[in-house]
């Protein structure tokens, strides 16, 4: 819980003690995962746990750092990369699942309904905002709201996650019943209030994803090949279709012109990506506005921008085409071991890891989550998890 907590907390834990202290905490956690693992390896099943794929990409990040013009912002950044990677490999190898979907609900019930509480005393107590912690006091409004994770955007990401998380939590009985309902309550409160258009494409495709799953799960194994394969297709025709009317889908979901200042931001992206198209300029993470090739594509737009607002892009642009390869091997094999996992287990417990690396893969095309902190912890979770089963290492002889 406490390392859920701190990668979904960067920016209150920066904004209130600062990077140190936040070096402090993911340090902390790092020693004590690494302390566990040592202790337990005669436990831990190795064989075809880990993801080739994880290992791999975090591998060429940092190797990375020797062709980056920017050598020791990138050796910390991969370093920040590796660290959490290590935190969600130590959940992932030493809890259930059903207690990872337990301590996620927890985290998600504490942060949301501290990130009401500060909106209400900003927005209606004390009807002034808390720049510090990046809360516009908007609640009384109508939103949008940042809660204590500074953009509505993580907000909504983060509340999609406990939709989905407190769903689960009450099919399974992991909690009493009230405190599912109010939890589910909570989660739809901040999505709604939030205001994020992102989130609302977001929360489409989990229902449809949801849905698809429950088919799946209620028809006989016999016929499951069959409505497996029809829905892939779906998702081909539906991509291609979406892909082809862009136009029509951006000005539909350009509420305050947010997709258009996205849409600069990727064609500056993308003009850098060309410069270094095969290695990348170098891993970072999180943006340094100071050096190139961030700096250029922050003055070509006219903003300050942590990231490329599309975690696909800022891989290509960090890593170039064979880190982007790579990565879209994680992110395929994630769906597939925990869309398989969800299918052919009775439990409902399993479709956690499938639809929470839905949701990470579905924001990361309008935000970079995916590869930093809380939705880099989680997709390294479920990527784990999934392989537990559907490794091909896992058929090799001892």
């Amino acid at each position: 819980m406490t390392a859920i907590a701190a990668a979904l907390l960067g920016h209150l834990t920066r904004a209130l003690i600062g990077w140190p202290g936040y070096i402090a905490i993911l340090t902390g956690l790092v020693v004590l995962a690494a302390a566990i693992l040592v202790a337990r390896r005669d436990v831990i099943e190795w064989r075809g746990l880990l993801p080739l794929t994880v290992l791999g990409f975090i591998a060429w990040c940092g190797a990375s750092v020797f062709w980056s013009g920017a050598q020791w912002m990138s050796l910390a950044g991969w370093v920040f990369q590796a660290v959490i990677a290590l935190i969600g490999i130590t959940i992932a190898l030493c809890r259930d699942l059903i207690q990872i979907v337990r301590a996620a609900g927890g985290v998600f019930r504490v942060l949301l309904a501290v990130s009401i509480g500060l909106e209400i005393l900003s927005g209606i107590l004390l009807d002034t905002p808390f720049p510090f912690l990046g809360i516009g006091g908007n609640l009384a409004v109508g939103g949008p709201i940042q809660g204590v994770f500074g953009t509505r955007n993580l907000l909504g990401f983060v509340a999609v996650l406990a939709l989905v998380t407190h769903i689960i939590e009450l099919r399974t009985r992991s909690v009493q019943r009230g405190t599912g309902i109010a939890s589910i309550t909570l989660a739809a409160t901040c999505l709604v209030f939030s205001g994020s258009p992102v989130t609302v494409v977001v929360s489409v495709v989990i229902l449809a994803a949801t849905s698809a799953l429950y088919a799946v799960r209620r028809t006989p194994a016999e016929r499951r090949p069959v409505l497996q394969y029809a829905l892939l297709g779906l998702v081909i025709v539906t991509m291609i279709a979406t892909y082809a009317g862009r136009s029509r889908v951006i000005d539909l979901l350009n509420a305050g012109g947010e997709f258009q200042v996205r849409y600069r931001l990727w064609l500056s992206t993308w003009r850098a990506i060309d410069a270094n198209p095969i290695e990348g300029w170098g891993w970072v993470g999180l943006w340094r506005g100071s050096v190139p090739p961030f700096a250029g594509i922050n003055w070509a737009v006219g903003q300050e921008h942590a990231s490329a607002l599309n975690a696909y892009l800022d891989v290509l642009l960090q890593v170039g085409t064979v880190g982007f390869l790579i990565f879209a091997a994680l992110c395929a094999f994630a769906v597939i071991r925990s869309w398989l996992l969800a299918s052919n287990r009775r439990t409902v417990t399993y479709a956690w890891p499938a639809l929470v690396v839905v949701t990470i893969l579905t924001t990361g095309a309008a935000e970079s989550f995916p590869l930093v902190e809380g939705g880099w912890l989680l997709l390294v979770i479920c990527a784990v998890k999934a392989s537990e089963s559907h490794s091909w290492r896992a058929r090799l002889p001892n």
